[in-house]
């Protein structure tokens, strides 16, 4: 068994969409129109066949209540692995990304946190 698809609950899946491969990198692995909104997933380029992020709309009433609590409480959503926190944070700050926390060392990880745009902050983490 292996951990397939994780979903991130986003504000518009069209301006997720844009964040997590412009800004972030990762590329598209299923675009599929359904009703309104799409199944739409992205994966790390350099394992297609990975694990895949779900951008699920915000659809189901208990999603706003817990997503808005976690953004108000400044709680990342999830991790992203990275190499070196303080050079992604530059990248990503080039971009015109927004951080509500920058790298900090924790003594064997180094954390930053910044918004996805669409709702939700996300951490970057490296490992001493």
């Amino acid at each position: 068994m292996k951990i397939q698809t994780v979903s991130v609950f986003v504000d518009d899946q069209q301006r997720a969409l844009e964040f997590y491969t412009e800004k972030l990198g990762f590329a598209v692995a299923a675009d599929v129109p359904m009703g309104e909104f799409r199944w739409l997933t992205v994966v790390d380029p350099a394992e297609p066949e990975g694990t895949q992020l779900s951008l699920e709309p915000k659809a189901h009433p208990a999603v706003p209540p817990f997503t808005d609590a976690l953004l108000e409480d400044g709680i990342p959503f999830f991790v992203l692995g990275v190499d070196d926190v303080q050079a992604e944070y530059e990248r990503l700050q080039g971009l015109g990304v927004e951080f509500t926390q920058p790298p900090i060392d924790h003594g064997p990880v180094t954390t930053a946190v910044l918004s996805d745009t669409v709702g939700n902050l996300l951490q970057i983490t490296a490992f001493a």
